[in-house]
């Protein structure tokens, strides 16, 4: 079996450090700001150690060399191993605000935005070259680990796919890293009700109030019959991973419900299920 690698990547303040160290709780053999003209090297002298088969590579803005050539060293990785690139960024007002939170100045120096934009446009091949691209704007640096964990941990006994349900509220912004994507904005919302306002989509009586209603529990055996369909045919195509998401409107109340009735329906399939509620408050 080829090693796997992981190549995280991303714009500065995306969360690439709490990425890393999750790949790492994973079970991979990690390294960060490695540069590209040793990756391959690396990876053939650490991929030697028989117990070592799933390796994490952190690489960003501090690497020196040009990342014209990133292109090529992808090729060479991919001819040899089991290679993915998962590329992490954010919405600028959100990068700003992590690091004067943080009070960390940008590798680039200078003008926080300025040093932005210029990292966007030299990591633009890199970009292009991802297998994922993940937003984090909304994300808690939990809620990253939780994902991250949840796509990349080692897979044991049976399990043939990972599959993650993420919850989400549209006015946060849609996820970018999602296979799957169902709209639960139509159903009755339990936003409208004050007793009900305050809790959240995984309080039973929350799930009491959007299920009583006969087209939630239609929709969801939908939902559930399409999964039925599709999970084993990917199971058969040889995929490891498969994120699904449902989303309202602000992701507190109809999706986390939709999502915990839903995750009951499919662990009778052979996968790794990992649940996120994303915008849960």
């Amino acid at each position: 079996m080829k090693p796997v690698i992981v190549i995280i990547t991303g714009l500065s303040g995306s969360g690439k450090t709490v990425a890393l160290r999750a790949l790492e709780d994973a079970g991979y053999f990690c390294v960060d700001n490695l540069p590209l003209a040793l990756i391959d090297s690396f990876v053939s002298i650490v991929s030697k150690n028989r117990e070592i088969k799933k390796i994490g590579i952190g690489i960003d803005i501090r690497e020196k060399g040009s990342f014209a050539e990133i292109g090529n060293v992808l090729k060479v990785l991919r001819n040899k191993y089991q290679t993915e690139v998962l590329f992490l960024e954010a919405e600028k007002d959100v990068l700003v605000r992590r690091f004067k939170e943080t009070r960390r100045p940008h590798p680039l120096g200078g003008n926080i935005e300025e040093a932005i934009r210029i990292e966007k446009e030299k990591l633009s091949l890199l970009k292009e070259a991802a297998d994922r691209i993940v937003d984090t704007s909304s994300f808690t640096p939990h809620q990253l680990r939780q994902l991250i964990t949840s796509l990349y941990k080692i897979q044991t006994g049976k399990k043939a796919m990972t599959v993650v349900l993420i919850s989400f509220g549209f006015k946060f912004s849609t996820p970018q890293n999602i296979d799957l994507l169902f709209d639960a904005r139509f159903l009755p919302n339990p936003n409208f009700v004050p007793a009900l306002k305050p809790l959240k989509g995984t309080d039973k009586r929350v799930s009491d109030y959007v299920f009583r209603k006969k087209i939630s529990k239609t929709y969801v055996n939908k939902i559930r019959e399409f999964l039925d369909f599709l999970i084993p045919l990917y199971i058969r195509e040889g995929r490891t991973y498969l994120t699904i998401g449902i989303g309202c409107t602000g992701g507190n109340h109809r999706s986390p419900a939709i999502v915990e009735r839903l995750q009951r329906y499919i662990k009778k399939h052979p996968i790794d299920l990992n649940v996120v509620h994303r915008d849960i408050g």
